[in-house]
């Protein structure tokens, strides 16, 4: 966990400003995981430099306006951002594809679905703005309800768990597994219910 301390070191030096902007980054795709920098603004207030609650504030400003900027930057250029460079890093032509093909599979459920799948998120959010699939006031009510159940766990784990790294570190590899499971049964949750939704218009239009 270097990187870990090394967030904190950075964070407790440069306060909320750090996180926040440390957070736009992750939402721009930068290789940052977000769970450890939401975590690493936890432990900064558990060892006294900030407010949990102002942190957690913070967070959700700063995650919620990185993934929107990735929405309407997609928006706006449409298919045209795929070709700038530091797009094309996180979203190449196949994953473009990849992702299209399970909008069309799980719908707007996958912008949901994505904050629990990291390494997606940046991509699904450029691809529903580039696909005009969905609006903007849709895709952040989705993404802030997704966000309301992610960004308080790191956070207060963070700041319950800064006097105390083993266990700290215990919890966010734990963490991170069980997210990977919420994501996973998520998934099968939409997929349930797109069958249903199938079974249901295909039996009406007999």
């Amino acid at each position: 966990m270097d990187l870990l301390e090394r967030l904190i070191t950075l964070f407790a030096e440069n306060g909320y400003a750090a996180v926040f902007i440390a957070l736009m980054l992750c939402g721009a795709g930068a290789p940052l995981p977000e769970d450890i920098t939401l975590v690493a603004g936890g432990v900064i207030t558990g060892l006294g430099y900030g407010n949990v609650h102002v942190m957690f504030a913070v967070s959700m400003v700063g995650v919620l306006l990185g993934d929107a900027g990735m929405f309407l930057l997609g928006h706006h250029y449409g298919a045209r951002i795929l070709q700038w460079r530091v797009v094309a890093r996180v979203l190449t032509p196949e994953r473009y594809a990849k992702v299209q093909e399970k909008f069309e599979r799980y719908g707007n459920r996958l912008m949901f679905i994505a904050r629990f799948l990291p390494g997606m998120r940046t991509a699904v959010y450029i691809t529903a703005g580039t696909t005009h699939r969905v609006s903007f006031l849709r895709f952040f009510l989705l993404d802030g309800l997704a966000a309301l159940i992610s960004v308080p766990i790191w956070v207060y784990l963070g700041y319950f768990g800064a006097n105390n790294h083993e266990w700290l570190v215990m919890w966010i590899r734990r963490g991170q597994s069980s997210l990977w499971v919420l994501g996973g049964i998520l998934l099968l949750v939409a997929l349930v219910l797109w069958w249903r939704h199938r079974r249901r218009v295909a039996s009406e239009s007999k």
